[in-house]
């Protein structure tokens, strides 16, 4: 177990955002564990949503810029195979201890997490324009 979790940190490289005296353990979990890993599986994040979009709502390329931005934000929020599916991207880049910090507070940690997936989808929706044309 620790060669897996050596390896996991090493290669999901370092802490992204800032880290206070100040930082709660949320933020600390956020900058540490979350954002390296949203980061890492970026590629794998888009081409899930464009394998999404392609089987449910195949028009969402035809949608204005504010209405694509709603549909990632509810597909994510209301679909609930699709949003474990992203969950177990994201949790399966643990480590054995974030893991354990994970799930103390786990139904705070997956609304961050959501919450972030969401904002690179949608800071990324012109990208997954040009790949589909």
């Amino acid at each position: 177990m620790e060669t897996r979790d050596t390896f996991i940190s090493e290669f999901r490289g370092e802490v992204i955002g800032a880290i206070s005296s100040e930082s709660s353990s949320e933020e600390l979990f956020q900058n540490k564990t979350l954002r390296p890993i949203l980061k890492l599986q970026n590629d794998l994040f888009i081409e899930s949503f464009q394998n999404y979009v392609t089987k449910y709502k195949s028009e969402f390329y035809l949608f204005s810029p504010e209405k694509k931005l709603n549909f990632i934000e509810n597909a994510i929020h209301r679909d609930i195979k699709f949003r474990n599916a992203l969950k177990g991207m994201i949790i399966g880049l643990f480590t054995v201890d974030e893991f354990r910090e994970y799930i103390k507070n786990s139904s705070h940690l997956n609304k961050r997490m959501m919450n972030l997936l969401i904002e690179r989808l949608q800071n990324q929706v012109q990208l997954m324009e040009i790949t589909e044309l």
